[in-house]
């Protein structure tokens, strides 16, 4: 549930968050399911920036989710939010009193059963191969190769669909509107990941940009010549070329970068359709 807060003070603006409604937001995170993470500030091993406009932040602990889930049945103990990712997450437990985390799926709530298996009952939040799940279901959390561990589909409110099955593979059409081929060896959650309106919170002020670790952009017709190929002039020019450049004059905004001779190209039956900006 997306709330909206109006507050009197002029530096939040309206600012807005997502309320779970099944999540539980007093529950401390699993400790023996954490982990230190190191921050990195865009920067390689040896300290070069390789990444820019990244730095500071608040420190958080890493959560380790099971994109893998084993064979059996599991119960669902509560739901989390995990400030790593755009989805919620799930605490589950075995019959062994084993927990794990796990992506939750939309209207997941705590006292859930879900089930892992090469085939259980087609049900939101079980997972099962590919090759026993029906053509129209909704799907997430998939494997790209059997036995890899989810890959696609992971993030706050997405899915893909299941367009057809022939000859040991499926075609899945992912969010992004590519139509790609995977094997139907492979496991998938059946349903949609939570947390579907994560991308409609409204940030409201600089400050909490900077408390996830963005720093402030610069843009480049504002940098002197020597700085950026779009730098220079008096006052407020164009950037005086006829594509957008990088600062290392490399051509951005909308230039394929993926290899032409790739390996899995093969698989890839219609590329992702660009969004035109507005």
């Amino acid at each position: 549930m997306l709330v909206i807060k109006k507050i009197k003070n002029r530096g939040k603006r309206v600012v807005s968050y997502v309320h779970g409604k099944n999540v539980d937001r007093a529950a401390k995170p699993h400790k023996s399911l954490t982990r230190t993470l190191k921050k990195r500030s865009g920067r390689m091993k040896t300290g070069k920036l390789s990444i820019r406009r990244r730095g500071g932040g608040v420190r958080r602990r890493y959560r380790m989710v099971d994109f893998s889930q084993k064979s059996g049945e599991y119960k669902v103990e509560r739901l989390e939010r995990d400030p790593n990712r755009s989805s919620f997450i799930a605490l589950i437990s075995d019959k062994k009193a084993r927990k794990y985390y796990v992506l939750a799926n939309e209207k997941m709530k705590a006292g859930d059963v879900i089930s892992v298996g090469e085939k259980t009952e087609i049900k939101t939040g079980n997972r099962m191969l590919l090759s026993k799940i029906l053509v129209g279901s909704l799907v997430s959390n998939v494997e790209l190769y059997p036995g890899s561990g989810g890959k696609l589909a992971r993030s706050g409110g997405v899915c893909a669909t299941l367009m057809a099955r022939e000859g040991g593979m499926v075609q899945l059409k992912m969010p992004s509107g590519e139509v790609r081929l995977v094997s139907d060896k492979c496991y998938a959650t059946i349903g949609q990941i939570s947390n579907p309106e994560s991308n409609m919170v409204r940030i409201g002020k600089a400050g909490r940009m900077r408390l996830m670790g963005k720093r402030p952009e610069v843009r480049g017709k504002a940098m002197n010549p020597v700085d950026h190929p779009h730098g220079g002039g008096e006052g407020n020019q164009p950037i005086g070329l006829k594509h957008p450049k990088t600062p290392w004059g490399k051509p951005a905004l909308g230039v394929k970068t993926r290899k032409s001779n790739k390996a899995s190209n093969k698989y890839i039956l219609k590329r992702r359709t660009r969004k035109r900006r507005k």
